[in-house]
């Protein structure tokens, strides 16, 4: 997924001059009058893309707002901010979001095996104090979880199961961390520490990690994201072999062996947390393309260089057909028109996929790509977006939409969201019962 020119952060390609960090939310209160005056404008035929069977696209339930705190993407803004800065932060983004008449945040909660709650399990994460174990003095997911609903808005917690640390050095854990006192849980890889998901302990331990935080807060969804077994580094293998020789044999290769490892991942999660908290939705999100058409006629129309199926080793497609989640929201990164992987391709084969099954189907928009300054041209347009909602609400499967990452809802650099906020969501909306 990542490109020349760009840099990873939880799967997402990060353009470079992308606004940053600092100064956004002090930029806030300004952006947000102007997009409370925004008229709404309607989009005309030329504009829909395509789209057949149109419907209004702010009739779709799901308006989500993608809350990164890996490496300070979103939020707090940098570590070691104060417990009273770190809250006016966080409320600020909420905020954010009920002026862009958002319904739903999705807030990074466990980015790197740590955790921002008082966790049993794991210790307090290093982007809130900058130093890992240390508590910031307050409980972030608690209060988001209240002043979310406060404000009308759901709280999905989102974590990602596997990664334990963007450096390869175990000594630079707390000494209590769990991947320091189970030291054959880890593989290092293309410069990262990850949990192996070969391990059935592994897997367990992951879940009762997340689990310990549903267990303490009314959460609306668990979420996650793109990352399973790691994107692929070129020339680097991801070194299984020991547990591969004592728990895969009994399959015919060992992709079909790590896909098993990870179903098995999600199946679990998914039956105990509606043992758990039934009220709790379960949803991921994917890197957009399951399998290209020309490997397997099931696929998409599309060229793409990853495939969740070959190369995470994550088979995204049979999860909603089983019915283990209860919504996925598949990364749609590209432009209408793009060469390899067209949103117009994308949306299409994802409404056929969801179609006949309970899961809803939300679309990850790549608000983060809307830029003045970008190579693409698409990009560059404020418009695109709009378009996209447009194209979208032509198939009645998409069920709303998600925009990474919230420091682009609050700063909209090129309009893009002031544009989509003004064409799509003219009043705010809650999300229905289910």
């Amino acid at each position: 997924m990542a490109s020349i020119g760009r840099r990873v952060v939880g799967g997402r390609a990060i353009e470079r001059g992308a606004i940053g960090r600092r100064g956004v939310l002090a930029a806030a209160a300004g952006v947000l009058a102007a997009v409370s005056a925004a008229p709404a404008r309607a989009v005309g035929p030329a504009e829909a893309g395509g789209a057949k069977r149109p419907r209004a696209a702010g009739e779709a339930a799901f308006r989500g707002m993608w809350v990164a705190s890996v490496q300070n993407v979103d939020w707090p803004s940098q570590s070691g901010l104060s417990a009273r800065e770190q809250r006016a932060e966080l409320l600020a983004l909420l905020d954010a979001a009920v002026a862009r008449r958002l319904n739903a945040v999705i807030l990074q909660v466990r980015p790197t095996a740590d955790a921002m709650w008082p966790s049993a399990r794991e210790p307090w994460s290093q982007w809130l104090t900058g130093e890992q174990g240390v508590d910031p003095g307050w409980d972030p997911l608690g209060t988001a979880v209240a002043e979310a609903h406060a404000r009308g808005l759901e709280l999905h917690a989102w974590f990602n199961p596997y990664r334990v640390a963007n450096h390869t050095d175990r000594s630079l854990l707390v000494p209590e961390h769990p991947a320091r006192r189970n030291r054959g849980w880890t593989v290092p890889y293309g410069g990262k520490l990850y949990y192996n998901p070969g391990l059935p302990e592994v897997r367990r331990f992951v879940q009762d990690a997340m689990l310990d935080a549903v267990a303490r807060y009314p959460l609306d969804g668990v979420h996650w994201d793109d990352y399973f077994y790691p994107y692929p580094v070129e020339g680097r293998d991801f070194d299984d072999d020991a547990a591969y020789e004592q728990y895969g044999r009994a399959f015919a290769t060992r992709a079909d062996w790590r896909r098993h490892n990870t179903d098995t991942l999600v199946r679990e999660m998914s039956e105990r947390l509606r043992a758990l908290r039934p009220a709790t939705r379960f949803g991921i999100s994917p890197f957009a393309v399951w399998r290209n058409s020309d490997r397997d006629p099931l696929g998409s129309p599309t060229q793409a260089g990853v495939a969740t199926y070959d190369d995470l080793y994550a088979d995204t497609r049979k999860w909603v057909r089983e019915g283990w989640i209860d919504y996925i929201v598949p990364q749609a990164y590209w432009q209408l028109g793009h060469p390899a992987a067209d949103y117009a391709a994308i949306v299409p084969w994802w409404a056929r996929t969801v179609a006949g099954t309970r899961v809803q189907l939300y679309v990850g928009e790549a608000l983060y790509r809307c830029d003045a300054e970008s190579s693409t041209a698409a990009w560059r347009d404020p418009r695109e977006l709009s378009r996209h909602l447009r194209f979208a609400a032509g198939y009645p499967e998409v069920r709303g939409h998600a925009y990474f990452s919230a420091k682009q809802v609050v700063a909209d650099p090129n309009g893009a969201m002031a544009r989509v906020v003004a064409d799509h969501y003219p009043t705010a909306v809650a999300v229905p019962p289910r």
